[in-house]
């Protein structure tokens, strides 16, 4: 019997649950295509790049997940065409046929067509873009360093966070937490000097948007407390010559620029005209169906769908709507398979929480709020369970609670690859 043919494009939390709930189901030929050879876990990634946790705690390389599976195929490659009239898409290296195709690529940066702040800020999307922030701040934090000058030594320390939702805030508390605990400790004469600030960004009049009141009067007061300033109602406009430039004509002198601001869901050349809504996102039916396609579905942040009742607007980009719309999707093409009607999507919403600082968290449940040390442990358990397919859990967790507990983390590497010339 020949199997079915199933091409999913995006290895994050939408395609990796499809395929692992379809990996020991007959009848399928399974082909995950994605443009890293791992799956990594977004929620840390600020850990990564504040020198807390190593990369490798928060990924795991697809053919290592999978090896034992026969009909699983893994293709590194960037999707760049889709071919609905042939049932094939193209990729930088191949042409793959499908009889199903998920698309599940998730978003991009957006930086709203300010190419100077494409150009040079820090965006937090990758384990390269994590990588990437952690040796500029170490760097800078060595320049400051060696400075004798006030001005610079402010211009180098002055950190601007783009960009209030659960990253920046995450982010503006762990940079406190450095701050407070290791600079003095690595840097000390920089700091007997005086560094810069760290600055919080928003163009809307409060932080942690999608959450509570309550959630959000907490994060602001915990922030403050850790001496983040918060501008609110100010959105950045450019930066020039390391000076970020807000929308009321003020500007900060600084040498980092992280850009936490707004995404926009990555391209998907060949789908029909009028199948995009707002932000790039795919419109999709009740079973997360392509507009205009039979065979094509799109999962995750990448789509919207307004037949959910609770959500008409679409849903959230959160991870768990991509969790449940990946494991859904699955049993739906099981359905299709065996000649059953399938179900339609409904999301479970389990609600949302974001850690603010050491031992500071908040958490909005559908009937509640809770917050301070028992929310941060909720907040460290819900993390670290969904990483237990990467076999690295307890190590994350030891490496977790031992920075913690003594509050200097040895991951402090400069690690700066040079390309070496390819021998022809």
């Amino acid at each position: 019997m020949a199997l079915t043919k199933i091409v999913i494009v995006g290895g994050g939390f939408a395609g990796l649950n499809l395929a692992k709930t379809l990996e020991d189901k007959p009848g399928h030929e399974i082909t995950l295509v994605d443009q890293n050879n791992y799956h990594f876990f977004p929620p840390l990634l600020y850990q990564v790049s504040t020198a807390f946790i190593e990369a490798s705690n928060i990924s795991y390389p697809f053919r290592r997940m999978f090896q034992s599976k026969s009909h699983f195929n893994f293709h590194m490659g960037t999707l760049k065409q889709i071919h609905p009239e042939k049932n094939t898409i193209e990729t930088d290296k191949a042409e793959l046929y499908y009889d199903f195709l998920v698309l599940a690529m998730g978003t991009e940066t957006n930086y709203f067509g300010m190419e100077n702040v494409k150009r040079a800020a820090l965006p937090m999307k990758s384990i390269d873009d994590a990588l990437e922030l952690r040796n500029h701040v170490l760097l800078r934090l060595e320049e400051a360093a060696e400075s004798s000058d006030p001005a610079e030594r402010e211009r180098l320390g002055n950190i601007v966070i783009a960009g209030g939702g659960p990253t920046g805030v995450e982010i503006a508390g762990m940079l406190a937490e450095m701050g407070g605990n290791i600079v003095k400790k690595d840097y000390p004469t920089a700091a007997s000097r005086g560094l810069g600030k760290i600055y919080l960004v928003d163009a809307l009049d409060r932080l942690l948007a999608p959450m509570s009141a309550k959630s959000q009067q907490e994060a602001a007061k915990v922030l403050k407390g850790l001496g983040v300033n918060i501008l609110l109602n100010t959105a950045v406009k450019d930066y020039v010559d390391q000076r970020v430039i807000f929308s009321n004509g003020e500007s900060i002198p600084s040498a980092t620029l992280i850009w936490t601001s707004g995404v926009i869901a990555r391209e998907a050349p060949g789908l029909p005209e009028g199948s995009t809504a707002r932000g790039r996102r795919i419109k999709v039916d009740e079973f997360n169906r392509v507009s205009g396609l039979a065979n094509v579905f799109a999962i995750g942040d990448l789509c919207i769908q307004e037949s959910d009742p609770k959500f008409p607007q679409g849903h959230p980009q959160l991870a768990q709507v991509a969790i449940q719309q990946g494991t859904l999707l699955a049993k739906n093409l099981m359905r299709i398979g065996d000649g059953t009607a399938m179900k339609p999507f409904l999301y479970n919403d389990k609600g949302s929480m974001a850690i603010i600082a050491k031992y500071k968290a908040v958490v909005d449940l559908p009937k509640g709020f809770f917050k301070g040390f028992f929310a941060w442990l909720v907040w460290l358990f819900i993390h670290i369970i969904p990483i237990a397919g990467f076999r690295n859990k307890l190590k994350l967790a030891f490496n977790w609670f031992w920075s913690f507990a003594t509050n200097d983390p040895t991951l402090r590497l400069i690690i700066r690859p040079e390309k070496k010339q390819e021998h022809l």
